[in-house]
């Protein structure tokens, strides 16, 4: 079998039911001359990384899809100058996810089952507490509870940049509160700060959250500084977690090896795709460390995460995980969140198929905001406005 065609294919999301704001996103297709096609996905934002799949690519025109690690470390050597990089690991990413498609469907076995086998019947997952007031925060909470979830996760600041202002932490706080009053103790809540935060502002929080007792408080900072990181995480007892902007296994070594963090967030479309994963949560495993990966993106990403999920001894929860309009895209039935978990994907390789004709009759839209229109596209309800 040999590789025919390595293609980025950019789409936007084919329903508006969030107030006209749609997102893009990246899906990568290997085609080869066995007539069996493999799917990844390269979201991460800029649509330039469409150019990034279809130029790394080539490179494997021609050659067997299944030497998975050999492909991997040749794109990833390939410009020294680019390695490492959102654009360039997304790419590779997607990539790397598209060749396990093809490498399950040829064997006619999940992903999961060539990486070690399931380990656990269904995967816990958990939905969102945002909104612009602790009364929506409420509602948004008790409306997921609704559908049988057992965690949420929230973004209660209302600021942008690194230095929040005393309104933010207070209401930041004052939202937790009044989640956990509505859902009581038996619902697990996450607090994200998506790395907005300097580190006296989040020990503040942090102890202020304590009592609320979240699952973890994540990115509470920049991830690039490992210092500071740890300066919070020496002076709460809150744990922490991050990971979501981090690259390949080289960037998770030092968090790792100083004991900062409780749970580790690689995204699966990012951090190297499904193999890379598996590597950075062994490595977390050895520290005693747990394991979720990111997701906010979509359904290529989601089954692939819940590949890696499935067979992973440090598995913790999985973010996300099925959108309303994951139907409109997928050919077939994309597996369903069902008291808070989903059930382990059963097809070949990462377990569906993509309709290219819907794909390609959605075209990327031009709706890119200032705030950031990846968060507000899934959460509306949380306008980041207040700069500090």
């Amino acid at each position: 079998m040999k590789i025919t065609k390595v293609e980025g294919i950019q789409s936007a999301q084919p329903i508006t039911d969030q107030g006209g704001n749609r997102r893009n996103f990246v899906y990568v297709k290997i085609e080869t001359d066995e007539g069996i096609t493999g799917w990844g996905e390269a979201t991460c934002g800029p649509l330039v990384v469409s150019g990034m799949v279809d130029e790394i690519g080539s490179t494997l025109i021609g050659k067997d899809p299944h030497r998975i690690e050999e492909h991997w470390q040749r794109l990833y050597h390939l410009y020294h100058n680019v390695r490492g990089g959102v654009i360039q690991m997304a790419a590779i990413s997607g990539i790397e996810i598209a060749l396990w498609d093809i490498k399950g469907k040829v064997l006619g076995v999940p992903v999961y089952e060539l990486l070690g086998g399931a380990m656990r019947d269904k995967i816990w997952t958990y939905g969102r507490w945002d909104g612009a007031t602790p009364e929506e925060c409420v509602e948004h909470a008790l409306r997921e509870v609704a559908t049988g979830l057992t965690a949420l996760k929230g973004d209660p600041f209302g600021h942008q940049g690194l230095f929040s202002s005393v309104q933010s932490e207070r209401d930041a706080v004052a939202k937790l509160k009044a989640v956990r009053e509505a859902v009581g103790d038996d619902v697990e809540l996450l607090v994200e700060a998506h790395g907005r935060l300097a580190p006296s502002a989040a020990i503040r929080v942090g102890l202020a959250i304590e009592e609320y007792r979240p699952f973890v408080f994540e990115e509470v900072v920049p991830p690039q500084n490992v210092s500071a990181m740890k300066r919070v995480a020496d002076a709460i007892n809150v744990p922490l977690a991050t990971g979501e902007r981090l690259y390949t296994k080289y960037e998770f070594t030092g968090l790792l090896e100083q004991q900062i963090v409780a749970m580790i967030q690689p995204d699966i479309g990012h951090a190297g795709g499904i193999l890379e994963l598996k590597k950075i949560a062994a490595m977390a495993e050895a520290h005693y460390v747990g394991f979720q990966p990111h997701n906010p993106y979509g359904p290529v990403n989601s089954m692939a995460a819940l590949q890696v999920d499935a067979c992973t001894p440090n598995f913790m929860i999985q973010e996300g995980g099925h959108g309303d309009w994951f139907d409109e895209v997928v050919v077939g039935e994309f597996p369903k969140q069902k008291d808070g978990f989903f059930d382990l994907p059963t097809g070949p390789g990462i377990g569906i198929e993509m309709d290219e004709a819907v794909l390609r009759a959605n075209p990327p839209v031009e709706n890119i905001t200032p705030e950031g229109y990846a968060r507000d596209a899934y959460w509306p309800s949380m306008q980041q406005t207040e700069w500090a």
